[in-house]
C-alpha cells in the first residue's frame, strides 16, 4: 500500500477531561491563524474599552513581539486574572445580551487562547487606581501572580514568541514581510471603522502608519484619502440612505473607477468589519450593467442595523455575520447603491445631500429617493454614435430646439446657464464629439452614449409592460438553423414583450413582422440572430428574466449608430442633453466610460502655460 500511513485508531478509548491549556490551544486554532489575528482581537478590545488612541508595535512580522497599548478604561486589579480565563468577559451577561451584541469582542476567548500559544503579559490601570497592575499567563488559567507596575490609564497587552510551544503551527507562517503586510492591511481596515480613534503602527521600531483621530461631525474624508488614496475621493459618490430602520452611508466609486482585484472593498456592520456573501451579491447587482467586464467596484460602506437583527456569532473569528432578515437587507443595499449610481448626473454640485430619515416603512418600495453627490469634481465617461432611422423619434424635440442657426452658445453664457456637458463644437473621425462647457473641453464617445440612452429607454419600456414595437412595411424573412427556429417559436411571447413579432414559416425560417420602435432602421436580421443567441445562452424563461438586461443591452447596441456616421451640430447637442437626463450615462452598457472632462488647468499643463 502506497501513500501516507495513518496511525491505528483504537475502537475503545476512555473519555477524559482535557487540561485547560490544551483546551485553550484548541480554541486558539479557531481564533488565531497568524499574527494579524492576534492584532485584530486586541485592537477590538481596545475599541470596546473606549480608547481614543491605540498604538501597535510589531517585531519580526509579529512572531517575536506584538504590543498593543490603549488609553481606554482599563481593567480592575481584581479582574486581571479572570480576564485571562476562558469564557470570561465583561460584555455578555445573559442570553439577551448575546442576541443583541453591540461590542466587537464578546466571546471571552481571545486572551486565554493567545496566552496558550505565546508568552502574554497584561498590564492595566483604571482611572481611579493609584498604580497599574501586571499579570503574566501561560494558558493554564492558574497561578496568576499580580504585581504593581507603572502605567498610565489604559491597557497594554504584550505577546511574545507566538506559537513557541506549537512548532507545527509556526511552520505554516509566511515570511516576515508577508505577515507584517497582513497586519498593516488589517490595521488600515480597522482604522476605517473608527475615525474618532487615533492609530499608530510601528514595525521593528520604525513608524509605518500614524493616523490622527477625526472628531469632526462630517469627518472621515481625511482618513479615507490617506488610506484609500486621493483618487478614490475624487472618483467617489457619497452615499447616505435610510429606510426600514436601516442606514447605509459611506463612499462608492464610480463604475469607471474600478480595479482588477477586490482590494478596495470595505464593508462594516455596526462598525464591525465583515466579509459577507449577501452583501457582495447586492453590490455586484447594483453595478451589474455599468461595470466593465470582470472589473471590481471600490467602496467604503457602513451599515447601521438593530443589533437584534444581525447574528455576529456566526464565525469564531467574527469575520462573518448572519442577517435575520437577509432578503430585506439585500434589497435595501441594492436599492441604495443602485439609486446612488443611477442618480449621478454630470455637473452635480460638490457635497452630499442626505436622504431624510424614514420611520420604518412597511415595504422597501416606500424608501425615499436617495440623493448623493461626489466629494470632488468627477470626470465621467461616454458611449458611442447614432441610429440612422430612429434619431428623429428619439431626439425629435431636442433636435428642433437646437436646429435654428446659433452663434457660439458659449458667448451667451451670461444670459443662460451652460449645461454640464456644454455645447458641441465638432464630430471627430465620426466617433468623438468635442464640446465646450464652463470648465473646459468635453470629449464624448457618441456611439457609447447613444447605446446607454437606448438601453435605459428599453429597460423602462419593458418594466412598464412591454417594449413598443414598430410594424415593418415589408416583413423580413430570415433563414435560421432548426434549433434557432424552434427557440423563436418557444419564446414567441417573450420576444413580443421585447418588441419583436416573429412567426415561424418553415422548419428553418421565420418571418419578422415588427421590431422595437426605438431600433427602427437597424439591421433586422442581425438583431434577431443576436437576440436568439442570447436566448439560447441563458436557457429557461426563469433564467431569462434574471439576465434580461443582457438581452436588452444587445438590442440597444444594434440601435446605436456605428462609428463613421457624421452627426450634425443639432444632433450632437441633442445627444448631450439626453445624456444629462439619462441614468448611468457615464458608462456604456459594457461598463466603458462615455465621456471625459479636460478642464482649463489640465489643458494649460499640457501646453506648459504659466511656466
Amino acid at each position: 500500500m502506497s501513500g501516507v500511513e495513518l496511525p491505528p485508531v483504537s475502537l475503545r478509548m476512555r473519555i477524559r477531561q482535557l487540561p485547560p491549556q490544551l483546551i485553550n490551544q484548541i480554541a486558539a486554532g479557531e481564533v488565531i491563524e497568524r499574527p494579524a489575528s492576534v492584532v485584530k482581537e486586541l485592537v477590538e478590545n481596545a475599541f470596546d474599552a473606549g480608547a481614543r488612541q491605540v498604538e501597535v508595535d510589531v517585531e519580526e512580522g509579529g512572531v517575536r513581539l506584538i504590543r498593543i497599548r490603549d488609553d481606554g478604561c482599563g481593567i480592575d486589579r481584581e479582574d486581571l486574572g479572570l480576564a485571562l480565563s476562558r469564557h470570561a468577559t465583561s460584555k455578555i451577561a445573559s442570553l439577551e445580551d448575546l442576541e443583541r451584541v453591540a461590542t466587537l469582542g464578546f466571546r471571552g476567548e481571545a486572551l486565554s487562547s493567545i496566552s496558550a500559544i505565546a508568552r502574554l503579559t497584561l498590564t492595566s490601570r483604571t482611572a481611579d487606581a493609584p498604580c497599574g497592575w501586571r499579570v503574566s499567563a501561560d494558558g493554564s488559567e492558574s497561578g496568576f501572580e499580580i504585581q504593581p507596575a507603572q502605567h498610565a490609564r489604559g491597557t497594554t497587552v504584550e505577546v511574545r514568541d507566538l506559537f513557541y510551544n506549537t512548532p507545527a503551527r509556526r511552520k505554516f507562517l509566511r515570511a516576515e514581510k508577508t505577515e507584517f503586510g497582513h497586519i498593516q492591511m488589517l490595521v488600515q481596515r480597522m482604522a476605517l471603522a473608527r475615525f474618532d480613534v487615533g492609530l499608530r503602527l510601528r514595525h521593528n521600531q520604525r513608524e509605518v502608519l500614524r493616523l490622527r483621530p477625526d472628531t469632526e461631525e462630517a469627518g472621515g474624508a481625511e482618513r479615507i484619502g490617506a488610506l484609500c488614496g486621493s483618487d478614490f475621493l475624487e472618483q467617489a459618490l457619497r452615499v447616505d440612505f435610510e429606510a426600514s430602520g436601516l442606514r447605509l452611508h459611506g463612499w462608492v466609486g464610480l463604475p469607471t473607477f474600478s480595479r482588477s482585484q477586490a482590494d478596495l472593498q470595505f464593508f462594516y456592520v455596526n462598525r464591525r468589519l465583515v466579509r459577507d456573501k449577501l452583501v457582495g451579491h447586492a453590490v455586484r447587482q447594483a453595478y451589474q450593467d455599468v461595470m466593465y467586464h470582470q472589473r471590481q467596484p471600490v467602496y467604503v460602506l457602513y451599515l447601521e442595523i438593530d443589533p437584534g437583527l444581525v447574528d455576529v456569532n456566526a464565525h469564531p473569528a467574527k469575520l462573518e455575520v448572519r442577517f435575520r432578515e437577509g432578503r430585506m437587507v439585500h434589497d435595501f443595499l441594492f436599492s441604495a447603491l443602485h439609486r446612488s449610481i443611477a442618480g449621478h448626473r454630470p455637473g452635480q454640485a460638490v457635497g452630499v445631500v442626505e436622504a431624510p430619515a424614514v420611520e420604518r416603512p412597511t415595504s422597501l418600495a416606500e424608501q425615499p429617493q436617495q440623493r448623493q453627490q461626489p466629494l470632488f469634481r468627477v470626470a465621467e465617461t461616454p458611449h458611442r454614435p447614432y441610429l440612422p432611422g430612429g434619431i428623429t423619434e428619439l431626439f425629435g424635440d431636442l433636435r428642433k430646439l437646437y436646429s435654428a442657426p446659433q452663434p457660439n452658445p458659449m458667448e451667451t453664457r451670461a444670459e443662460q446657464e451652460i449645461p454640464p456637458l456644454g455645447y458641441a463644437l465638432a464630430h471627430l473621425k465620426g466617433v468623438y464629439i468635442l464640446a465646450e462647457n464652463a470648465q473646459g473641453l468635453i470629449l464624448v464617445d457618441g456611439h457609447a452614449a447613444h447605446e446607454r440612452i437606448t438601453y435605459e429607454r428599453l429597460k423602462r419600456e419593458y418594466q412598464a409592460g412591454g417594449i413598443a414595437s414598430q410594424p415593418l412595411l415589408l416583413p423580413v424573412r430570415i433563414k435560421l438553423s432548426r434549433t434557432d427556429a424552434d427557440l423563436a417559436e418557444e419564446h414567441g411571447e417573450h420576444l413580443t414583450r421585447l418588441g419583436m413579432e416573429l412567426r415561424r414559416t418553415g422548419e428553418d425560417s421565420v418571418l419578422v413582422r415588427s421590431v422595437p420602435a426605438l431600433l427602427e432602421g437597424s439591421d433586422v436580421e442581425r438583431l434577431v440572430r443576436d437576440t436568439l443567441a442570447d436566448l439560447h445562452e441563458h436557457g429557461s424563461s426563469g433564467r431569462l428574466q434574471e439576465t434580461l438586461n443582457t438581452i436588452l443591452a444587445t438590442m440597444a447596441c444594434h440601435g446605436s449608430v456605428r462609428a463613421g456616421r457624421k452627426l450634425t451640430v443639432p444632433e450632437m447637442n441633442a445627444l448631450l442633453r439626453e445624456m444629462e437626463a439619462t441614468e448611468r450615462a457615464g458608462q456604456c452598457n459594457h461598463g466603458r466610460p462615455t465621456w471625459v472632462q479636460l478642464d482649463t488647468q489640465e489643458l494649460d499643463r499640457l501646453f506648459l502655460r504659466g511656466r
